[in-house]
C-alpha cells in the first residue's frame, strides 16, 4: 500500500526538523562519508534515519550512495550527513582534484543518482 501523499511530504521535513539547506551548503553529493568511532559509540542513542546512515557509512559512500541507499531525496541526505558531520558521528572527504580521475568513485556516484530518480 503506498504512503499517503501528506505523509510521504512530511516525512522528509520531520527527518531535517524543517530544513531544506543543509549546515554545510558546500557538501557535495559525491564527497565521500564514513562512521567515526563517536558515530559508532553513539548509534543507540540517534534517530532512526541517522542510525541508518552511521551503519551504511561504516563502509564509505558518497552522499549520493547514502540517498539512493536509502530511498531519501539528495537534499534531505545532505541536511542529515552534514549534521552528523558537524556532530562528529561521520567524517567527510571532500573530493579534490586527486579523487577527479577515479572513475569508479565516479561511476559509484552515477548508479547513486540514477537509483535516485
Amino acid at each position: 500500500m503506498p504512503e499517503e501523499p501528506d505523509i510521504s511530504l512530511l516525512r522528509p521535513y520531520l527527518m531535517t526538523s524543517g530544513r531544506a539547506q543543509p549546515v554545510d551548503q558546500t557538501l557535495e553529493i559525491e564527497a565521500q562519508v564514513m562512521t567515526s568511532r563517536l558515530g559508532a559509540a553513539s548509534h543507540p542513542k540517534l534517530t532512526f534515519e541517522r542510525q541508518e546512515i552511521v551503519s551504511l557509512c561504516r563502509t564509505t559512500m558518497s552522499v549520493a550512495e547514502v540517498a539512493a541507499m536509502l530511498g531519501l531525496h539528495i537534499g534531505v541526505a545532505r541536511v542529515l550527513v552534514a549534521d552528523l558531520a558537524e556532530l562528529g558521528y561521520v567524517v567527510v572527504r571532500r573530493p579534490g582534484s586527486h579523487h577527479s580521475h577515479d572513475l569508479g568513485m565516479i561511476e559509484r556516484v552515477i548508479r547513486g543518482l540514477e537509483a535516485i530518480h
